[in-house]
């Protein structure tokens, strides 16, 4: 919906069903948006003026929300709310005032939420998805359901559709069937030897596109070190060093002091990735950086590291320095997937912001559960995206875990 949002401000009219009456059916009146917070309005019936008394949430693009007019042409009653209904004589008088050059919704919204609650993705659709077991390869796995664009996908081979990993539709942890093999990318080969009937591939077209990269010129190489956020404890960023470089702009990398000797645990990020900074980053923005485990010269100090391992730093200019213009900012609310439990979106708060980099507190539980997550992730939703799509919504834990 973010491309239709500039015409929901506050002030902006809608109408509502009107839960101030005694009458036996549905009546609808006229509210004005007071305050805004994501997908959530609060609203303030008409006549009211300066009284909050019965103000109220909703979610605008709830299906109870109509532009001024709706109800005329729908043959719908509007009708006072009753603890005012005796403040004006004229209601049609006062209203054509108070409308008179006010804003309201654009005819075709309920349409626009309609369509952007239409995903590509549908069920028995294949695709390849990392396999969160051995993040190091990608096995096969069959959409089941899609809530709000994320996909819970089941891992092909799961006989009881047990063995499932949530994801969005736009996660860089999915791609097309044929994908691996394209680029190098280790691939759990599957031991069903003929896909179901009612299963088909994902088109590629479907899938998040990332940027074409010219590694003709100065390029990433196997053993430079560089700082990266660790796919399997996201609130850390740590000294890391790419393993392998793959097709695509791809590569592999793994944390030092911490890799297994068969580099099972080797992650997949693009070289445009928001998830990987150049040596030094962490020291700049001062976030503190995890050194290899075990290592024993603390503080941990790069320029000692480098010449004690023998190992150059991916030049700088080769990472991601876009910042977009996210509008974000420290204490802001959301809602937000667990990384570590995809399947949960919980109500969070932004408490760090490093160029596109924000750090995501989970509210009521400790900060050792905080996530860095780029700004422009899919994993983040605005207040309300939850009740909108259907999806649970997890409350913050109590405070006295």
């Amino acid at each position: 919906m973010g491309t239709c949002w500039g015409d929901i401000s506050e002030g902006v009219r809608v109408e509502v069903p009107n839960t101030d009456c005694s009458l036996p059916t549905k009546v609808f009146w006229i509210a004005g948006i007071v305050k805004l917070a994501g997908y959530n309005a609060l609203l303030r019936y008409e006549g009211f003026e300066n009284d909050s008394s019965l103000d109220f949430w909703c979610n605008i693009c709830g299906s109870d929300i109509h532009p001024v007019g709706w109800c005329a042409t729908s043959g719908k009653p509007l009708v006072p709310p009753r603890t005012i209904q005796h403040k004006y004589a004229n209601w049609k008088a006062f209203l054509v005032k108070r409308l008179t050059g006010a804003k309201t919704l654009p005819p075709d919204f309920s349409q626009k939420v309609s369509e952007n609650m239409q995903y590509p993705f549908k069920p028995s659709m294949r695709v390849e998805v990392v396999d969160k077991t051995h993040l190091c390869r990608t096995r096969v796995a069959v959409v089941d359901s899609v809530i709000g664009g994320r996909l819970r996908l089941v891992y092909e081979e799961s006989k009881d559709k047990t063995d499932d990993f949530w994801c969005h539709m736009y996660s860089p942890l999915i791609h097309h069937i044929g994908w691996s093999r394209s680029i190098g990318h280790r691939f759990k080969r599957s031991d069903i030897t003929k896909k179901q009937d009612s299963h088909f591939d994902a088109s590629p077209h479907l899938f998040a596109k990332v940027k074409d990269v010219d590694s003709c010129g100065e390029w990433f190489k196997e053993g430079m070190k560089l700082e990266a956020i660790d796919p399997l404890n996201l609130s850390a960023i740590c000294v890391a060093t790419i393993r392998k470089v793959l097709a695509d702009g791809y590569l592999m990398i793994g944390i030092d002091g911490s890799e297994a000797a068969d580099g099972s645990d080797w992650f997949c990020y693009h070289a445009t990735s928001p998830s990987i900074f150049p040596v030094g980053f962490c020291e700049i923005n001062m976030i503190e950086l995890t050194p290899p485990r075990g290592y024993a010269k603390l503080p941990f100090k790069w320029f000692d590291y480098l010449r004690e391992t023998g190992s150059i730093a991916a030049p700088v200019k080769l990472f991601n320095k876009e910042v977009p213009n996210h509008g974000f900012h420290v204490g802001m609310k959301l809602e937000a997937v667990d990384l570590m439990e995809p399947r949960l979106v919980c109500v969070a708060t932004v408490t760090r912001i490093i160029h596109r980099l924000l750090r995501i507190h989970f509210d009521g539980w400790e900060d050792e559960y905080d996530q860095w997550v780029d700004c422009e992730s899919p994993d983040l939703y605005p207040v309300g995206w939850c009740q909108l799509t259907g999806y649970q919504l997890q409350p913050p834990a109590s405070q006295c875990k």
